[in-house]
Protein backbone atom coordinates (compact mmCIF):
# COMPACT_ATOMS: atom_id res chain seq x y z
CA UNK A 1 0.00 0.00 0.00
CA UNK A 2 1.01 3.34 -0.81
CA UNK A 3 0.07 6.82 1.26
CA UNK A 4 -1.40 9.50 0.03
CA UNK A 5 -2.15 12.95 1.66
CA UNK A 6 -5.12 14.50 -0.26
CA UNK A 7 -5.96 18.01 -0.38
CA UNK A 8 -8.72 19.46 -2.36
CA UNK A 9 -10.09 23.14 -2.74
CA UNK A 10 -14.13 22.50 -3.87
CA UNK A 11 -15.87 26.21 -5.19
CA UNK A 12 -19.15 25.02 -4.63
CA UNK A 13 -20.82 23.87 -1.23
CA UNK A 14 -22.88 20.50 -2.64
CA UNK A 15 -19.43 19.50 -4.33
CA UNK A 16 -17.72 19.69 -1.71
CA UNK A 17 -19.79 17.92 0.28
CA UNK A 18 -19.55 15.17 -2.27
CA UNK A 19 -16.22 14.94 -2.49
CA UNK A 20 -15.82 14.64 0.93
CA UNK A 21 -18.04 11.98 1.38
CA UNK A 22 -16.21 10.05 -1.33
CA UNK A 23 -13.02 10.62 0.43
CA UNK A 24 -14.33 9.92 3.97
CA UNK A 25 -14.88 5.99 2.07
CA UNK A 26 -10.69 6.14 1.22
CA UNK A 27 -9.30 7.87 4.09
CA UNK A 28 -9.05 9.72 7.37
CA UNK A 29 -9.82 13.46 7.32
CA UNK A 30 -6.99 15.59 9.20
CA UNK A 31 -8.68 18.88 8.54
CA UNK A 32 -11.86 20.44 6.59
CA UNK A 33 -10.10 19.47 3.05
CA UNK A 34 -7.31 17.03 4.13
CA UNK A 35 -7.35 13.37 3.96
CA UNK A 36 -4.74 10.37 4.68
CA UNK A 37 -5.08 7.85 2.80
CA UNK A 38 -3.36 4.50 2.81
CA UNK A 39 -4.01 3.03 -0.87
CA UNK A 40 -3.70 -0.19 -3.26
CA UNK A 41 -3.14 0.83 -6.83
CA UNK A 42 -7.30 0.04 -7.19
CA UNK A 43 -8.28 1.60 -4.70
CA UNK A 44 -6.20 4.90 -5.77
CA UNK A 45 -7.82 4.66 -9.64
CA UNK A 46 -10.89 4.02 -8.12
CA UNK A 47 -10.89 6.77 -5.97
CA UNK A 48 -9.32 9.12 -8.72
CA UNK A 49 -12.11 8.09 -11.11
CA UNK A 50 -14.75 9.12 -8.18
CA UNK A 51 -13.28 12.33 -8.04
CA UNK A 52 -12.61 13.48 -11.45
CA UNK A 53 -16.91 12.64 -11.67
CA UNK A 54 -17.72 15.27 -8.64
CA UNK A 55 -15.41 18.03 -9.46
CA UNK A 56 -15.67 21.04 -12.01
CA UNK A 57 -12.59 20.94 -13.72
CA UNK A 58 -12.45 24.66 -14.32
CA UNK A 59 -13.39 25.46 -11.06
CA UNK A 60 -11.96 22.91 -8.38
CA UNK A 61 -8.69 21.32 -7.86
CA UNK A 62 -7.31 18.32 -5.60
CA UNK A 63 -3.79 17.21 -5.25
CA UNK A 64 -2.65 14.25 -4.32
CA UNK A 65 0.77 13.90 -2.46
CA UNK A 66 2.24 10.60 -2.79
CA UNK A 67 3.99 10.03 0.81
CA UNK A 68 5.35 6.31 -0.30
CA UNK A 69 5.28 3.33 0.74
CA UNK A 70 3.02 2.18 3.90
CA UNK A 71 4.46 2.66 7.33
CA UNK A 72 6.31 5.05 9.70
CA UNK A 73 8.94 6.43 7.46
CA UNK A 74 5.65 8.25 5.51
CA UNK A 75 4.06 9.92 9.03
CA UNK A 76 7.52 10.86 10.02
CA UNK A 77 7.86 12.67 7.08
CA UNK A 78 4.81 15.09 8.00
CA UNK A 79 5.35 17.31 9.91
CA UNK A 80 2.62 19.25 12.30
CA UNK A 81 2.66 22.68 14.03
CA UNK A 82 -0.44 24.20 16.58
CA UNK A 83 -2.73 21.42 17.67
CA UNK A 84 -2.27 17.96 16.94
CA UNK A 85 -4.80 15.77 15.51
CA UNK A 86 -6.21 13.10 18.30
CA UNK A 87 -4.90 9.44 18.05
CA UNK A 88 -8.19 7.67 16.61
CA UNK A 89 -8.83 4.58 18.51
CA UNK A 90 -10.06 1.58 15.77
CA UNK A 91 -12.58 -1.04 17.30
CA UNK A 92 -14.24 -3.72 15.33
CA UNK A 93 -17.97 -3.11 15.93
CA UNK A 94 -19.67 -6.20 15.80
Amino acid sequence: MTCFLVCYDIRDAKRWRRVFRIMKTYGEPWQYSVFFCRLRTVDRTRMEAELRRAIHHEEDRVLLCDLGNDGEGALGAITGLGRQKLALERIAVF
